[in-house]
């Protein structure tokens, strides 16, 4: 790496850094009361909370993770940005205005007001946690990615950068600090990823390079040297002769030639690896090898039990974000229902101008860096394309950019995560003021996650995004709308239904995150459960609340009253 190259991303973080204190000291100044920290004292306007809710979705998943998942497995990762918009319309139908009127301040507040019993919120109080806790995650990940592979920086640095930064930014001005730090990041991260796309895209066809669709699997354009961080296997497509330094195979290799068969071979941590030029790239062991025609058509890698997968990895998106507690959270900062449907008819539009940019990228990788197929650092693509297709200042420069907005991803999507964490866990606490058990809670949701950082292995960031999806679909979503739309639910059927339904997603979720990738129909029930879970806690929720229905709320006629009627009706 040039020394220009190596100054882009400290420059860039600093950037962010400081683009996120300055908003952040504009919204602590009028932060005092637990209302100002909690939801804005309920008054952002539409406009200005679609763009913070639309900050909020451009997470690691969103930024790093989606190009990073559409190079290495093609079209059928698609659905992930289309599903999480298409999420939004959902939510605007059955959610934003219903749950603005019942005066909540977290999902938590809510369950209890609708039902009348504390034991569910414990249990709401919970499933928020985890939910947030599985998100929490890939942003630590990303950052320690971001920061290693620009400066080499050990894995701990990124994930301390993002805690330093959430800690001060929400305990000393919550919801008023992050709601300006989110709207305003929402349009860097926006020009951070278009501005070197457009530019890359202009290189590519000056370049005259082969559409990345068309041919054979990926190739190294030239000669080209891959580092292995850790020990990986990984699988050769065709034949090829390599210089090698360090172990292959088990072998130890001190820089002469390696003749590498088809197939699936060993290679250690620290191994360096010089492949020609025009040889096939090789793949991590986890990712297909797909031709173009392969790669950019749905279902044409005969994945097993692909439609069963890309279903209910659907559903657990359509309906985990409709429960997202750092999402609904900030519809609780709108100043009516009205308000918070408007907000929520924005977000998609909003959502749509970063959507068409992770498979630019993604076709852009397959040509020019195909070596992250093989180190499976795949959600790097953004951050290596710049250097790979344009070294020297340029590249440097538009990798600057790419960073500042990977940075602005991650602290943005954390602090709102930690708002609606320590918002939840501090309504618990009836010994503590209301400022100082929101700062209390901030600690607790960050050093849960934190623990957790070393035991999720090398689990992508879409993959833990849509596992905390899936605990949200299945739990605080049945909730929300048998909640607001059916009168007849019961305390009783609530709390059945969130353990049956959140507790299949959170076991399957742990399986997933510890336990590694499973055959058969039980590895594709574990890797994506929606489909199963969702529709069980529907179920359970339903028939328990049958079963007790002399127990219904006796104010919950009043409660579906406040929910559906207007505000002037209400008032009058």
């Amino acid at each position: 790496m040039t020394g220009v190259a190596a100054a882009a991303a400290p420059v860039a973080l600093l950037a962010a850094l400081g683009l996120t204190a300055a908003l952040g000291a504009r919204g602590r100044r009028r932060a005092r009361t637990a209302a100002d920290f909690l939801v804005a004292s309920r008054g952002v306007t539409p406009w200005w909370n679609a763009s913070a809710v639309s900050g909020e979705y451009l997470s690691a998943a969103a930024y790093l993770g989606a190009a990073g998942l559409v190079l290495a497995y093609g079209a059928d990762m698609l659905w992930l940005p289309v599903a999480a918009t298409a999420a939004y319309v959902l939510l605007l139908a059955f959610v934003t205005a219903p749950l603005r009127r019942s005066g909540a301040y977290t999902v938590s507040d809510f369950a209890e007001w609708r039902l009348g019993s504390r034991a569910v919120r414990r249990i709401v109080t919970g499933c928020v946690c985890c939910v947030g806790w599985f998100y929490l995650l890939p942003q630590f990940q990303g950052a320690a990615l971001t920061l290693r592979v620009l400066t080499g920086a050990p894995g701990w640095a990124g994930p301390a950068v993002v805690v330093a930064v959430a800690v001060v930014l929400v305990a000393s001005g919550g919801m008023r600090s992050i709601t300006a730090v989110q709207a305003v990041q929402f349009w860097v991260k926006i020009v951070a990823v278009a501005v070197p796309a457009v530019a890359l895209a202009a290189m590519w066809r000056l370049d005259g390079a082969p559409d990345p669709l068309d041919g054979a699997p990926p190739r190294f354009e030239h000669v080209t040297r891959v580092r292995v961080a850790a020990d990986a296997d990984v699988t050769v497509p065709a034949a090829v002769t390599v210089t090698a330094r360090g172990s292959v195979d088990g072998a130890p290799r001190d820089g002469g030639p390696v003749p590498l068969a088809p197939g699936r071979h060993r290679v250690g941590g620290g191994t360096e690896i010089v492949f020609p030029a025009g040889a096939a790239a090789p793949h991590a062991e986890r990712l297909p090898v797909q031709d173009g025609a392969t790669w950019s058509t749905p279902f044409a890698r005969g994945e097993e039990h692909g439609l069963f997968r890309t279903y209910s990895a659907l559903l657990g998106i359509l309906l985990g974000t409709m429960g997202l507690p750092h999402t609904l959270m900030r519809f609780y900062t709108s100043t009516c229902g009205a308000a918070a449907r408007r907000t929520a008819a924005f977000v998609p539009v909003l959502l749509t101008l970063f959507s068409v940019f992770p498979v630019l990228y993604a076709a852009l990788g397959r040509l020019y860096a195909p070596e992250l197929l093989m180190t499976g650092d795949t959600d790097a693509t953004l951050l290596a394309l710049p250097r790979s297709m344009l070294p020297g200042p340029a590249g440097a420069l538009l990798t600057g950019i790419v960073a500042a907005g990977a940075f602005a991803a991650f602290i943005s999507t954390s602090c709102g995560i930690v708002v609606a964490l320590a918002g939840t866990i501090s309504q618990c606490s009836r010994r503590r003021s209301g400022v100082t058990a929101f700062r209390g809670g901030i600690v607790v949701a960050l050093a849960v996650p934190l623990a957790l950082l070393p035991l999720a292995g090398t689990q992508g960031a879409a993959t833990l995004v849509t596992t905390a999806l899936c605990v949200s679909a299945c739990s605080l979503c049945p909730l929300l709308v048998l909640g607001i739309w059916w009168r007849g639910l019961t305390a009783a059927g609530a709390a059945a239904g969130l353990l049956a339904g959140g507790g299949t997603a959170v076991a399957a979720g742990l399986v997933r995150v510890l336990g590694g990738a499973w055959p058969g129909w039980a590895g594709a029930v574990l890797g994506e459960p929606a489909v199963v879970a969702a529709p069980l806690a529907f179920a359970v929720m339903v028939g328990v609340s049958l079963l007790t229905r002399g127990r219904v709320p006796r104010r919950a006629g009043r409660a579906m009253m406040r929910l559906h009627l207007p505000e002037d009706a209400l008032a009058r």
